[in-house]
């Protein structure tokens, strides 16, 4: 998706170049931690039920941390 011209691309700020870049590599990090459990899968089979977060605990905890980070309405 990069322009025809690339003489018509305007520059960022270079604060917002550099947020750009941060969240590029935290998009980098999970797909590459992504990549790594489905290899493990691939290798090593599904892991047992035994061993595995029901989807409610993990829905909870998600809930919990994006309530963290909201500052709470009066």
């Amino acid at each position: 998706m990069t322009p025809k011209d690339p003489s018509a691309r305007q520059p960022l700020e270079p604060a917002a170049a550099d947020a750009v870049r941060a969240y590029a590599a935290r998009t980098r990090a999970d797909a590459d931690r992504l990549a790594g459990v489905l290899e493990d899968i691939a290798t090593n089979g599904l892991p047992s039920v035994d061993d595995c977060t029901p989807w409610e605990e993990l829905r909870e905890a998600h809930l919990s941390r994006l309530t963290a980070q909201r500052p709470a309405v009066a």
